[in-house]
């Protein structure tokens, strides 16, 4: 609930400081454009206006965004990825055993009998329609010497 009211705050914030400089007057001359010289008002009192506005918009921006970090990461809470993990939990005497082997007389449904057979790519087809073949057969390639 703090959280989305700070983020809607730190957005509101954000929008009021971009509206603030864009409407301070250029003094650079970038790219040859000057501002004018005259304004809404005096062009010292809205200068001094719009750059203490622009400091404390800027300031309570930076602000919020260090506490919006500080306060997201509190909620997350102290855990890392070994504590999520229960490391400690674990036996280590149980760890790099080998599994156990069933009795000689039985097998496992689904497992092999023998080792597997080496896998076979399809044959690849060859799709031309200007020729009038729906679904030829490329040429066969050449098998590997064992």
């Amino acid at each position: 609930m703090l959280l989305n009211l700070l983020l809607v705050l730190e957005i509101i914030i954000s929008l009021a400081l971009v509206v603030v400089v864009l409407l301070q007057r250029s003094e650079g001359g970038a790219l040859g454009m000057g501002g004018s010289p005259g304004g809404f008002m005096t062009a010292r009192g809205a200068g001094d206006l719009l750059t203490r506005t622009t400091w404390v918009l800027g300031a309570a921006f930076f602000i919020l965004a260090l506490l919006l970090t500080i306060l997201s990461g509190r909620e997350r809470g102290a855990s890392s990825v070994v504590d999520r993990l229960k490391v400690d939990a674990i036996d280590p005497t149980t760890l790099n055993q080998p599994a156990p082997q069933p009795p000689a007389g039985t097998a496992q449904p689904g497992a092999p009998s023998a080792a597997p057979a080496p896998l076979q790519a399809p044959t690849p087809t060859v799709n031309n329609p200007f020729l009038g073949q729906d679904a030829a057969p490329a040429a066969p390639a050449p098998t590997p010497a064992r």
